[in-house]
């Protein structure tokens, strides 16, 4: 290998491609906590603060190096945000709405078990 093309010393390897496997208006659920949500946006990797990811307990803490998901979330019990692991996610098989008062802000349809962005919201 000549000079020209070798790498520096201190070269860092970039991290592996993980591609999300949900998309902006799919309806998921959470694989161990018992809610369900819309994805209103994807993280290639983890982009919350350090605070939150030590938060989680160790035992279920998720890898940092895979797809997060911003979900407008619901339970029995409440709507909220949350921001979930791509292993912690299924499909959700329920195939209805969500119902949470930040829809309509984000999206304008529910059709055939997901949601489509307002045009506002497309790039």
């Amino acid at each position: 290998m000549n000079k020209a093309t070798a790498l520096p010393e201190t070269h860092i390897p970039a991290p592996p491609i993980v591609h999300a496997r949900f998309a902006v208006g799919e309806v998921v659920r959470h694989r161990l906590f018992d809610f369900r949500g819309v994805v209103f946006d994807v993280d290639p990797v983890f982009a919350n603060t350090e605070e939150w990811y030590q938060a989680i307990p160790e035992e279920v803490r998720p890898r940092k190096d895979q797809p997060f998901y911003h979900l407008l979330a619901e339970n029995s019990d409440s709507s909220y945000i949350a921001y979930v692991s791509q292993q912690n996610l299924v499909p959700d098989d329920d195939a209805g709405p969500i119902s949470h008062p930040a829809i309509a802000g984000i999206f304008e349809d529910f059709r055939d078990g997901r949601y489509t962005l307002r045009r506002e919201h497309r790039h």
